[in-house]
C-alpha cells in the first residue's frame, strides 16, 4: 500500500515537472519566436504606408521645398560642410529643405531608418515607450534630441532581442559603415564612425548633444557636430548594460 502511494506520489510529481516544462517552453517560443513574428509584420506594414504616403504629391502649402527643388526636380546628394567651415554654421543652403517640418506625435512614425550593413529596414517613431514604439518592432526616437539632419545628435533606441529585434546586429557595424534615414522630406546619410561596447543605463552623456560618455570618459566627442547615436541593451537577454554606435552626418538630399 504504501509503496503504491509513493508510485502515485512521484507520478504526479512527474506530471507537474512535464507541464511546467511545456508551460515554459511556450512562454520561450512566445517571447523568442511569436513577438518577433508580429513585430515584424507590424514594422514592415509601417514602412510601406510611410513609403506610400511619402509618394503622394504634398500640398503645395506644406511643401518645405523651394521653387524649383521639389521631389525629382535633379536633386543629387551632396556633402555637408564641417559645423563651422565656411560661412555657415551647418548645412549649406542649397542642400537643406527651407523650413522646420512639424515636431512628430508621439508614438508616431514618421521617418525609415536602413542599415545596410545588417540588413535592416525599420520605422523610426516618437519617443521610446515599450508599448507604443520599441515592442511594436520600431527604433524610437530619444525625445529632446536633435530629429534627423539637424545639428546636435539624433539618438535612437531598439531591441536588441524580442519583438522585432531592428537592434540586434548593430554590434557588428564598422566605422564607414552607411546608415541612411528617410523622412517625407529628405533622406540623410550617416556614416558610422565610433562605438561604446559597454556602459551604463544611466549613462545619459552618450545622448547629449555633443554625445560623450560620463562613465567611460574617452569614449564620445568633444565639439558640435551633425550625429546620430543608436543604443540598445547588451550583453545580447540581458538589460545590464547598453551598446553605442555612434556616426555623423555625412550627405543629404531632398526627396
Amino acid at each position: 500500500m504504501r509503496r503504491r502511494l509513493l508510485v502515485r506520489a512521484l507520478w504526479g510529481f512527474a506530471e507537474v515537472v512535464v507541464s511546467l516544462g511545456v508551460v515554459l517552453l511556450l512562454l520561450v517560443a512566445h517571447q523568442l519566436w511569436w513577438t518577433n513574428r508580429l513585430a515584424r509584420d507590424d514594422a514592415g506594414r509601417t514602412v510601406q504606408a510611410l513609403e506610400r504616403e511619402w509618394r503622394a504629391p504634398a500640398p503645395p502649402s506644406l511643401s518645405p521645398f523651394p521653387p524649383g527643388r521639389e521631389p525629382g526636380a535633379g536633386a543629387v546628394t551632396e556633402p555637408l560642410p564641417t559645423p563651422g567651415a565656411g560661412s555657415g554654421s551647418g548645412p549649406s543652403s542649397s542642400a537643406a529643405p527651407r523650413g522646420e517640418p512639424p515636431s512628430p506625435r508621439w508614438d508616431q512614425a514618421y521617418a525609415v531608418l536602413r542599415i545596410p550593413r545588417i540588413g535592416l529596414t525599420a520605422p523610426v517613431a516618437e519617443g521610446t515607450g515599450k508599448g507604443g514604439v520599441l515592442d511594436r518592432g520600431y527604433v524610437g526616437h530619444y525625445t529632446r534630441t536633435a530629429q534627423a539632419g539637424q545639428a546636435g545628435n539624433f539618438a535612437l533606441a531598439g531591441h536588441r532581442n524580442t519583438h522585432g529585434e531592428p537592434f540586434r546586429r548593430i554590434d557588428r557595424l564598422r566605422r564607414g559603415d552607411r546608415i541612411t534615414v528617410e523622412t517625407r522630406d529628405a533622406v540623410y546619410t550617416y556614416t558610422v564612425d565610433k562605438s561604446l561596447a559597454r556602459t551604463t543605463p544611466s549613462d545619459s552623456g552618450v545622448i547629449a548633444p555633443v554625445p560623450r560618455s560620463g562613465v567611460t570618459t574617452s569614449a564620445g566627442y568633444g565639439e558640435p557636430g551633425y550625429y546620430l547615436t543608436l543604443t540598445t541593451c547588451t550583453p545580447e537577454f540581458s538589460s545590464r548594460y547598453r551598446l553605442v554606435v555612434w556616426g555623423k552626418l555625412t550627405a543629404m538630399r531632398p526627396r
